[in-house]
């Protein structure tokens, strides 16, 4: 299994971390959200708009407007952003077979990679945004020592 995160799960990870920081401030401007965390401008109302769909976002038009989390960064998971973003990260290519391992003929790797892959898929369906922003924060507080 190669592990690669794309760049709208990257920028989606990084606009939810915004937001998580910010969820007690009010709105937050897609244009501050790109300067903090390096997305470019072009992309990064593409990225919002995903998270708006998905429902992990909601968004107010207009001068004052901006974006905020829908649910709380506790309740918020790494996954359910990359997934709003990507899609389904579930792997659709049997490793042994090179297409999908048919029900009547599963590979001998089917069900170890199943169970890994689906380790993994929990593991960042536990990660919240909170946990992310105490993470982001204290490597922060460390690198200024």
């Amino acid at each position: 299994m190669f592990i690669d995160l794309g760049r709208r799960g990257d920028y989606a990870i990084r606009a939810g971390l915004m937001l998580a920081r910010h969820a007690d401030d009010g709105l937050v401007k897609s244009r501050e959200i790109a300067a903090a965390m390096a997305i470019p401008d072009r992309f990064v109302i593409h990225i919002l708009a995903d998270l708006v769909r998905a429902g992990l976002v909601k968004s107010t038009a207009g001068p004052r407007g901006g974006y905020r989390l829908a649910g709380s960064p506790e309740d918020t998971s790494v996954l359910a952003l990359i997934e709003a973003t990507e899609g389904d990260l579930r792997a659709r290519t049997c490793p042994l077979q090179g297409g999908r391992c048919p029900h009547e003929q599963v590979c001998a790797l089917h069900e170890d990679w199943s169970q890994a892959q689906e380790a993994f898929l929990a593991r960042l369906a536990a990660t919240s945004l909170r946990a992310l922003v105490e993470r982001d924060e204290g490597l922060e507080r460390s690198a200024t020592v």
